[in-house]
């Protein structure tokens, strides 16, 4: 096992998800792009969250990426969050309540923002790590986890993107950790996934253990 964080990333892999996520960002931009202030005020699909709190927190979710690549850039570890929980809730709450264009633009300017530190990172830099809300990240992973907040979060818009909109290189890449995660919280011998979630279609069988979607017969995963 190498001692050098930076000798351990994968720069091949780095770049398909950094292309993942950007091609995400254009489909989640398109989709938005349009929308107006009573829009923005509808409810998501997630609890208690309207359609501008789900763009107010992919905009400041980006900004917590550019913080955390920054630090690396530095040779430090930051917070994702400024203020942890409460900080990232606050902030959502705030922004949640701009006018559609303002939201719109702000989301807009975060991820350039984002694309372009990815763009500039130091090769070298990109094997350290940030502080999440759930721990310690390396920050190779973050393009992944941008990808997956924006398919995720463009599908709880309501507004047409659903799992069957999911890229299939992104299905599969996800499959993998989260079949891995169920794995994980299952009791020894049982860390199969249920018969009728091998049945299902690989997006279907995503959309339930993330949490987006259901499969008949099956209680929520319980993952997200």
């Amino acid at each position: 096992m190498t001692s050098d964080p930076a000798a351990a990333v994968d720069h091949a892999v780095l770049r398909r998800d950094v292309d993942g996520a950007t091609a995400a960002h254009r489909r989640l931009l398109d989709t938005v792009a349009d929308l107006g202030d009573d829009d923005l005020r509808r409810p998501s699909s997630l609890p208690d969250w309207t359609i501008g709190h789900v763009l107010a927190h992919l905009a400041r979710n980006a900004d917590s990426h550019v913080r955390l690549l920054d630090a690396g850039t530095r040779g430090e570890v930051a917070d994702q969050y400024e203020g942890g929980t409460a900080g990232r809730a606050d902030e959502i709450e705030r922004d949640a309540a701009l006018p559609a264009d303002v939201l719109i633009a702000q989301l807009r300017t975060a991820t350039e923002a984002l694309e372009q530190r990815w763009a500039t990172m130091p090769a070298e830099a990109w094997g350290g790590s940030g502080r999440s809300l759930a721990g310690d990240v390396a920050l190779a992973d973050l393009p992944f986890r941008r990808w997956r907040e924006t398919e995720l979060h463009h599908t709880d818009l309501g507004l047409g993107h659903t799992p069957d909109h999911w890229p299939t290189l992104y299905v599969r890449l996800e499959l993998v950790r989260m079949e891995r995660q169920w794995a994980a919280r299952r009791p020894m011998g049982l860390t199969l996934l249920p018969r009728e979630a091998l049945a299902a279609a690989p997006a279907q069988r995503l959309a339930w253990l993330v949490g987006r979607g259901g499969i008949d017969g099956l209680a929520p995963a319980g993952i997200f």
